[in-house]
């Protein structure tokens, strides 16, 4: 039975082949899900689909794309965002 930190569903199971030849389970980190827009529901691009520990960890230029509304709307919610707002 695998030590008391490992036993939740949090972590996923991989089944790995040791060079040995037997079989043996790891446990790793579930990845995330893709960053969605806030107005249509769909997959932002140029946002990193990382763990949270790892993703703090990266620049700011790499976490999300330079330009107003990026990395919470998509490119073209973003520009309806922009028009209405200058009308």
């Amino acid at each position: 039975m695998p030590r008391p930190g490992l036993r939740s569903r949090t972590l996923r199971r991989l089944k790995v082949n040791t060079p040995s030849g037997r079989a043996k389970i790891i446990y790793r980190l579930r990845k995330p899900q893709a960053a969605k827009c806030g107005s249509c529901g769909a997959k932002l691009h140029g946002m990193p689909i990382e763990v949270q520990s790892k993703f703090r960890n990266l620049s700011a230029t790499k976490k999300r794309p330079n330009r107003m509304y990026g990395g919470n709307l998509c490119s073209s919610c973003s520009r309806k965002a922009i028009i209405q707002a200058y009308k």
